[in-house]
């Protein structure tokens, strides 16, 4: 299992919605982020999407990632069948091995059995290109939902990306996301947590923390993730400073900590 990092380990610094930095993070100063951090692996999820990118600046987005030698993963939001088409496609370009999705976009809430169809449409692609699709699961679908779109679809090319703390909005809890979906998982994305009861007393807050320094136990979760998973990746839920550029430099700061302390888990 190879150790990387997402853009989802930067999102203030890439700019969240109504949060825009004065110069945002691009996927070359990504690039330059891994070799820093002593990282072979990124993951360029939908947040610093790859399908924005012209023809050209793709092509020198992987020059460069091939110089530094740091290994490209895609990932991708809105699982309609063009925009699956649009990023296979891309996917093969990039060389990655995995296709991470996240099924819902805004305006875009497919049933189960839709899932099921547009992923069994896909299949000889995804085969013949030898790449993985891997659903993140998420608050609106549960465990068990995501569990029985993999076992209809029966793909050894179909599996689950595995967040950490996603499903804790569907009422979820680590070890019942693990039991369900650790066999199914070929991605994994590591989110260290902590929940606090508030001040009042009426309810509890769930945040992110660096890895090491919250409530996720990552030895455990790594022994309980099956044998299919190809890579581990690290994300942030970094809370809000003052300011934008006091929040970036807190999520720096927990990149590289997270960071250090995850690669003792990895060889």
């Amino acid at each position: 299992m190879k150790f990387g990092i997402s853009t989802y380990a930067f999102s203030w610094a890439i700019g969240v919605p109504g949060y825009k930095p004065e110069k945002p993070l691009n996927h070359y100063d990504l690039l330059r982020k891994a070799k820093e951090l002593d990282i072979g692996l990124i993951q360029v999820a939908d947040n610093l999407a790859l399908h924005d990118l012209p023809d050209h600046l793709i092509e020198l987005f992987i020059k460069q990632a091939d110089e530094l030698q740091v290994q490209l993963e895609a990932g991708a939001r809105g699982m309609t069948e063009k925009n699956l088409d649009k990023y296979i496609r891309i996917t093969e370009r990039i060389k990655s091995p995995i296709l991470r999705f996240v099924v819902d976009s805004p305006g875009f809430m497919p049933a189960r059995e839709e899932i099921i169809g547009i992923i069994n449409n896909a299949c000889k692609d995804l085969e013949s290109r030898s790449i993985i699709l891997a659903l993140e699961n998420y608050e609106r679908l549960s465990v068990k939902d995501f569990a029985r779109i993999i076992e209809k679809v029966g793909s050894d090319n179909v599996g689950i990306c595995l967040d950490t703390v996603n499903s804790i909005g569907a009422g979820e809890g680590i070890e019942t996301t693990v039991a369900t979906l650790g066999p199914m998982t070929v991605n994994l994305h590591i989110k260290e947590f902590i929940v606090r009861r508030l001040e009042h007393n009426l309810g509890f807050m769930v945040e992110g923390a660096p890895a090491g320094e919250g409530m996720l136990n990552i030895s455990w979760l790594l022994q309980h993730i099956g044998p299919r998973c190809r890579s581990a990746i690290l994300e942030q839920w970094t809370p809000w400073e003052k300011d934008i550029q006091s929040t970036i430099n807190k999520e720096n700061v927990w990149a590289a900590k997270s960071v250090g302390y995850l690669k003792r888990f990895f060889s």
